[in-house]
């Protein structure tokens, strides 16, 4: 999965991209990049400023959070989405588990699509209230 229609497809998968049209995702889509990471690498760290947003293609990584497992995802996942919209600390470590290949999209170049596709902020905030909404509504695990 590595052309730009693929890379759309897992964009509109997520939350925050919910309200985007496909000329939307597709400007998203265009200036996002497929990587691969192997088993052991650190996509971000707890802490450190965040500027890169990732969808899991394929592989699976681990998300800890001082020290403590939070959740380990897989195809379809996504991490960062926050650093999207604010570079402060990463709340948690991502690190991949096995090997794993997944799509970047860059605060940069998020904002280069901001830039050019007017109304796509707007839809962008819809997504993120949907998410905040839907986080609000999901009883707390213990």
């Amino acid at each position: 999965m590595s052309g730009k229609h693929d890379r759309q497809k897992l964009l509109a998968q997520v939350a925050l991209f919910s309200a985007c049209t496909d000329k939307e995702l597709d400007r998203l889509a265009r200036h996002a990049e497929i990587v691969d990471f192997r088993g052991g690498d650190v996509l971000m760290t707890e802490g450190e400023p965040g500027h890169e947003f990732y969808v899991i293609i394929d592989g699976e990584v681990g998300i800890t959070s001082g020290g403590e497992t939070l959740a380990k995802l897989g195809g379809g996942a996504y991490v960062g989405e926050q650093a999207l919209l604010d570079p402060g600390p990463r709340t948690a470590t991502v690190t991949a588990l096995r090997d794993t290949q997944a799509v970047l999209l860059s605060s940069r170049e998020f904002y280069a699509a901001i830039d050019d596709v007017p109304g796509l902020s707007r839809k962008l905030l819809a997504g993120l209230a949907k998410r905040l909404r839907e986080a609000a509504a999901s009883p707390p695990t213990t």
